[in-house]
């Protein structure tokens, strides 16, 4: 069942960005040409009145909500209180003028980092706000938790058909690239790129390269964020994953073959790892009859190959 019909209006909000970009490009190879988007210039999400005022004129049929304040550990734990507040004004104001607009139906991104530090692993749906989150980005997680569960209750009390995901770490085109907000993976392939063209020893990286995350290429996610607005309506979230692990240093390793880097991978022991291990348990997309397609080595080589054309070659 497809809810939607190739004229539907379609917001994406938060389309420049690594999620939002790829949305909008999985709809168009679906044939959906009615996509709906607004820069931040043109549109502040943290504003309520004008975001209210722009869903009520342009009556969205579909919304993706991709917007999001995002960012790496060392980000999270300086601007604490930016990532809650500017996260949790995002979702208010785009869940609120969503309902009040009557939309048919509304996905929301969460992010696997809500879930508590010391959860069981493979991470379940159910595990949510049964612990703590990890402590370095405490501020963004609760205000991805709150949310979660304003769809819940919008669905609860109004009957809206808003429904929320959680997917494991993404990467690829159109990443972020930004040294003091990036992520891991455009991080590691940004660092030895530098350090292979400048003939850099080594290439220092924080904690003990131990820690274990998800990866999951964002062609992937996305596609599967358009499978759960065709088939999925129920109340709770659910996970989008890989279903394996891959450490840090085991990432790191991989990154620095692909870039060709010949120097030494030193870990400083005295930053922070993180959380030690996070995978998420993604049998419910699975039931539904959903699973990825990028492996973890073809995705990192498409990454820094869009590096190369779109960061290097623009400076």
């Amino acid at each position: 069942m497809n809810p939607y019909g190739k004229n539907a209006k379609i917001y994406v909000a938060g389309h420049s960005g690594l999620f939002g970009s790829a949305l909008v490009r999985s709809l168009r190879q679906r044939g959906h040409e009615n996509i709906l988007t607004v820069s931040h210039q043109d549109l502040d999400l943290t504003d309520g009145a004008k975001t209210e005022s722009f869903f009520l004129e342009e009556r969205p049929d579909y919304v993706y909500v991709a917007a999001a304040k995002v960012g790496g550990i060392q980000a999270n734990k300086a601007y604490m209180a930016d990532f809650a507040m500017e996260n949790l004004l995002i979702t208010c104001n785009v869940l609120k003028a969503a309902h009040k607009a009557r939309v048919k139906k509304l996905l929301y991104l969460g992010s696997s980092c809500i879930y508590p530090r010391e959860a069981a692993q493979p991470v379940k749906e159910d595990y949510l706000l049964t612990g703590l989150p990890e402590p370095t980005n405490e501020g963004y997680a609760l205000a991805k938790i709150a949310g979660v569960r304003l769809c819940d209750y919008y669905r609860r009390q109004y009957g809206d058909n808003f429904i929320s995901c959680i997917p494991a770490n993404v990467y690829g085109e159109n990443d972020n690239f930004d040294e003091n907000t990036n992520h891991v993976i455009p991080s590691l392939i940004q660092r030895f790129h530098r350090a292979k063209v400048n003939q850099l020893p080594y290439v220092e990286i924080w904690g003990t390269g131990g820690a274990e995350r998800e990866f999951m290429h964002i062609d992937d996610a996305a596609a599967a964020c358009i499978f759960l607005m065709e088939k999925f309506d129920g109340a709770g979230t659910i996970n989008i994953g890989m279903g394996q692990t891959t450490s840090i240093r085991a990432l790191a390793q991989a990154i620095c073959r692909i870039v060709g880097y010949q120097g030494e991978i030193r870990y400083d022991t005295s930053k922070p790892d993180g959380m030690p291990r996070r995978l998420l348990d993604s049998s419910k997309i699975t039931a539904l009859g959903w699973g990825p397609s990028i492996q973890l080595e073809e995705g990192l080589k498409r990454e820094y190959e869009w590096y190369l054309e779109n960061v290097e070659r623009s400076k």
